[in-house]
């Protein structure tokens, strides 16, 4: 088991890693819209939070030698489902024409109150 960490994105605030690989998988922990350089939330709605989510992500990718391309399964854990479109819109941008599978849910009470949150599961390159 390898831990991945990188200044990039935020640093865990609990005993847990940002990412692990092993077993050919990189297993990210669930990633909020903090702001590394800061640790705040960054301002703004679902659209805005979203972003920074999958900018925090891309850098723990970056941090495995990976990319969205390698992402093979993602969580998305969403406050209200009613942010469902926003969040897929952002989400789009981000994997382009990749279209790892997927699961969405509704979860009260995420972490610092945000919206979003989302964890993924990435093929490591040999």
């Amino acid at each position: 088991m390898q831990l991945i960490s990188t200044p990039g994105a935020p640093q865990a605030i609990g005993p847990y890693s940002q990412a692990v690989a092993a077993g050919g998988l990189l297993f990210t922990a669930g990633q909020i819209a903090l702001d590394p350089a800061t640790m705040q939330i960054v301002p703004g709605a679902i659209a805005e939070q979203t972003e920074q989510v999958l900018r925090n992500l891309g850098e723990v990718l970056s941090a495995a030698g990976l990319t969205f391309a390698d992402v093979v399964k993602t969580t998305v854990f969403l406050q209200d489902m009613t942010d469902f479109t926003t969040m897929n819109e952002v989400y789009g941008r981000f994997f382009g024409g990749h279209r790892p599978a997927r699961s969405t849910v509704a979860a009260a009470g995420l972490p610092r109150g945000v919206r979003v949150e989302i964890e993924l599961v990435a093929a490591l390159r040999a």
